[in-house]
């Protein structure tokens, strides 16, 4: 067994991190619009960014040109509802434009509804804070599918929480940049609440899909959590690694606190006090697929204490994240194993150091190398009988990669930021043929 025909090979972005246009055609301010200052690597902003709000013509052609299956992005909740109430019809008529090119090219269009820039309308309500976001989410949701959903059938609500919630609203170092909790303790207490919007968003948010989708809807979440590697295949060693990645480390990261309420229809402890059961049964809707986002394992974490796993000289990415190659096998396998939907992994990938070099392309031999053993592990787990439909590599273009601005370079095309000029590197290449051979090489 290998990968299925039809087999979803693509690249993903996010809005705010590609487009630009930031406030052209009646796009309001988004948190990261509006708070960004004082916050971001040299000074940087997502205005302009790589520009794709007008080049996204060029951008589809080079997707095309890489025989791309299909291609993960995000909406702009800010760019479509600048205001509460209002719809801003140019804001839609991007993303149907987008969705036309993308569909013309042979490209299966997924759509991501919040990867997070919130709208400042709604973040001075309280953002995640504020129980009525559910409410405004869910209307939002229905502007856009029913403007997309024609020719769209993917859907992913929600991008990571775990990150938006943690790094929004406990660490500060993403928008809305707040600093809610100084201690584990605090954290159990500001947490919960926070969960319970964006499950709510997300449960409300199904519902609308699957009520006004043109097209038979596939609906999903793109999670990230804290996967943990077994230290060998003992049995022993792979149960306590599935269960830690469920399970353990900072509960926010855990994916059972958002899985098992979406998809199980159960309540972790943590957040039994803050969700009764008639919203438990508006979080619980029926899911198509398991989007998860997936770098690296938690192994070698440095963050949550001392950890013997570290090692001088561990391979690390220019994020200085931990390479282990074995992640997509043990995150499908656990995570098909504890909720028996398909998988799409609906991010991977690395930031390198990148540049154009004297021959006038960009040579990333540590990036093909990584998508080489991640992939071969992707391989093994539909091998064994995993049910993997999709890999979106995290990012089509070099972006904007929010608080690190500029300099950390994941994309398999390279942007010239100053000139806006697209460089497709050598692993685009490497990937282009990788799908055409359908992964067999591997």
């Amino acid at each position: 067994m290998s990968f299925q025909k039809d087999f979803l090979w693509g690249a993903a972005s996010a809005a705010y991190q590609v487009e630009g246009a930031y406030d052209e055609d009646g796009k309001g301010p988004g948190i990261w619009d509006a708070l960004s200052s004082g916050h971001i690597k040299h000074g940087e902003t997502g205005n302009v960014a790589c520009d794709h709000y007008h080049r996204y013509k060029e951008d589809v052609a080079l997707m095309k040109e890489l025989g791309l299956k299909s291609y993960r992005f995000s909406v702009s909740w800010p760019r479509i509802m600048p205001k509460e109430g209002v719809v801003n019809e140019k804001g839609l008529q991007f993303y149907k434009n987008l969705v036309h090119e993308l569909v013309s090219a042979g490209i299966e269009p997924m759509c991501t509804l919040f990867h997070w820039n919130l709208p400042m309308w709604v973040n001075e309500k309280g953002g995640w804070h504020y129980d009525g976001i559910s409410d405004d989410f869910a209307v939002f949701t229905k502007v856009v599918v029913e403007a997309l959903s024609d020719r769209v059938s993917y859907w992913m609500t929600v991008n990571e929480p775990a990150t938006f919630i943690g790094n929004g609203y406990i660490t500060g170092s993403h928008a809305p940049f707040e600093q809610n909790a100084q201690s584990w303790e605090a954290i159990g207490e500001v947490i919960p609440p926070l969960c319970k919007n964006v499950l709510l968003s997300h449960g409300k948010a199904v519902e609308t899909i699957r009520t006004y989708a043109k097209k038979t809807p596939k609906i999903g979440m793109a999670l990230n959590g804290n996967l943990i590697l077994p230290w060998s295949e003992s049995e022993k060693d792979i149960a306590i690694a599935k269960e830690s990645t469920f399970t353990d480390l900072a509960s926010f990261f855990a994916l059972q606190l958002w899985g098992d309420p979406m998809i199980k229809g159960e309540l972790p402890a943590m957040l039994q006090p803050f969700i009764n059961q008639e919203e438990l049964a508006q979080i619980h809707q029926p899911l198509d697929f398991f989007g998860y986002n997936c770098y690296n394992s938690f192994n070698y974490e440095e963050h949550f204490g001392p950890n013997p796993a570290l090692y001088p000289g561990l391979p690390r990415t220019a994020m200085d994240w931990p390479i282990t190659p074995e992640a997509l096998y043990w995150a499908s396998r656990f995570i098909y194993e504890r909720y028996g939907l398909p998988i799409i992994i609906t991010e991977n990938g690395m930031a390198n150091i990148d540049f154009v070099m004297s021959d006038g392309k960009v040579h990333d031999p540590q990036r093909i190398e990584f998508l080489k053993c991640y992939l071969q592990g992707l391989k093994r787990a539909v091998e064994e009988g995993v049910p993997v439909i999709g890999y979106q590599y995290w990012s089509i273009l070099d972006n904007f990669e929010w608080a690190d601005g500029y300099d950390r370079r994941f994309g398999l095309i390279y942007v010239d930021y100053r000139t806006l000029k697209r460089t497709l590197k050598d692993s685009a290449y490497w990937y282009a043929q990788l799908i055409k051979e359908n992964g067999e090489t591997l």
